[in-house]
């Protein structure tokens, strides 16, 4: 009865501790949803375009640097005045600068002859008729003295290029070239893919008239906000100098969408979550708590299980067992013995009991200690064990006495094993070893008869015992 309510108690737990884990996973996740679409609104997404934004002006503000450098250098004015025939000196030039500050090319453009330099060298001469000279022809139109500019200039490279033209004036601030750097900005790619991967932010470039200037090169679905009827619908709202957050939605699914112009570029940075993927997030971690709520509330439960089983293992043998020797005690005997006394007499077969009590143990507890007394009766059991069947029955009577029950064994059998028992005991050398003279015993024996109780010949094996005793010791009898 104590085990059951035991178990009651453990399944009571259990439950009360998973209703608890399901309700706090519940109120976490519910609270988690609204802290994830206002944490979107007031801090992912916007600190996402700053850091966008700051990235990017980290990459141009050194080129332009550099660029403005060059456009103000008056060793580059003078060759374009005085000494353009020698391309050499101005090849040297811009090699160095392209070495120096690891630019992907340093360029000049000469307004009096429309030659185009790079660090490799004479490029081609600029014709306003041809579509990729149409840059240099718009700059010079440009009111301010700089501008950057993303472009694919086939005679370069078929990447995506940054340029960064600076205007050169002479003495009298008459216009005379053009000079600057262009740099490859395959890093924002990586920082577009980054921000996917890593934010689940879709985050693209796009210019006046709603064309995508620049994504992520594996997203190629639109090439204008036209070709996303949701976003057309929105675009007079996205492209305009004034940051905003707009929410719309597409194919049945919600999304929050940001917005910055990049004067730099003269371009509108967009980042685009969708709320959805925030939303798996959140309910992925909730299934996971829930899942790790669960399976430590098992573990918890299983660890009561096993401690309370082991407890009770513990109780049970200590319920039935000797705790010195781990021989049965007399309860226990008793039960098994009676067992084996009535399949004897259902079946016929010879049943024996073995007595013995150990000679001179008193003695022993009082010279040497019941240390020794109790090493001696430890010992006495571990040979017990190793010599007798797995069917017999051992157990510790009380003191220094034990008792055998041997199945299927008659009177002289039981005698054999006695006697082997005795030497046993005699010539032990751990036994000689705990003691300074040899351990005996004293042996009786009762086979039993048709009319025997257990009591009767557990009091004839007793019988025997304490004649041998009598008879001097460390000897057999029988009854």
């Amino acid at each position: 009865m104590k085990i059951k309510n035991n178990f009651y108690i453990v399944i009571t737990i259990s439950v009360l501790m998973i209703t608890l884990s399901i309700s706090i996973s519940l109120i976490n996740f519910m609270v988690s949803l609204n802290a994830t679409e206002t944490d979107l609104k007031t801090r992912s997404l916007p600190l996402t375009v700053d850091n966008i934004y700051t990235e990017i002006q980290k990459h141009i503000i050194e080129p332009n640097l550099v660029a403005s450098m060059m456009a103000h250098d008056t060793f580059l004015k003078d060759w374009l005045i005085n000494d353009e025939q020698n391309s050499e000196k101005i090849i040297r030039y811009l090699e160095a600068i392209n070495n120096k500050y690891g630019m992907f090319v340093a360029f000049l453009v000469s307004e009096k002859t429309q030659s185009y330099y790079t660090q490799s060298g004479f490029l081609e001469h600029l014709n306003s008729s041809k579509p990729d000279n149409a840059w240099y022809f718009n700059f010079k139109k440009v009111q301010g003295d700089n501008e950057i500019n993303l472009d694919f200039n086939n005679n370069l490279d078929n990447s995506l290029i940054m340029f960064i033209n600076h205007k050169i004036y002479d003495n009298e601030y008459h216009f005379v070239g053009a000079t600057g750097i262009g740099l490859k900005i395959s890093y924002i790619n990586d920082m577009l893919k980054r921000f996917r991967q890593e934010y689940n932010f879709t985050v693209m470039f796009v210019n006046e008239k709603g064309e995508i200037i620049l994504s992520e090169r594996s997203d190629s679905k639109i090439k204008n906000l036209s070709d996303t009827p949701e976003l057309h619908r929105i675009s007079d709202q996205i492209i305009v100098k004034e940051s905003k957050i707009l929410e719309y939605q597409k194919n049945g699914e919600n999304y929050l969408l940001k917005t910055k112009y990049i004067p730099e570029l003269n371009l509108y940075l967009i980042v685009e979550a969708k709320l959805d993927d925030f939303i798996k997030n959140v309910r992925q971690t909730f299934y996971m708590n829930l899942a790790i709520s669960l399976l430590m509330t098992v573990i918890i439960t299983l660890i009561i299980l096993l401690t309370i089983r082991g407890y009770n293992k513990k109780l049970e043998f200590m319920a039935s067992n000797d705790t010195l020797t781990g021989l049965m005690n007399r309860s226990a005997f008793n039960d098994s013995f009676n067992d084996f006394l009535r399949l004897s007499k259902r079946n016929g077969n010879p049943l024996s009991l073995i007595f013995f009590d150990i000679d001179n143990f008193k003695m022993i507890n009082d010279t040497l200690g019941h240390q020794a007394g109790d090493n001696v009766l430890i010992r006495i059991a571990e040979l017990l064990k190793n010599r007798l069947r797995r069917t017999d029955i051992i157990g510790r009577w009380g003191g220094e006495e034990f008792i055998i029950g041997l199945i299927d064994t008659d009177q002289e059998s039981a005698e054999v094993i006695a006697e082997t028992l005795r030497k046993a005991f005699e010539e032990d050398a751990h036994l000689i070893h705990l003691t300074p003279s040899h351990i005996t015993a004293s042996f009786g024996i009762a086979t039993a008869r048709t009319a025997d109780a257990i009591e009767t010949i557990l009091s004839r094996a007793d019988s025997a015992m304490y004649r041998a005793k009598e008879l001097g010791k460390n000897r057999i009898e029988t009854e």
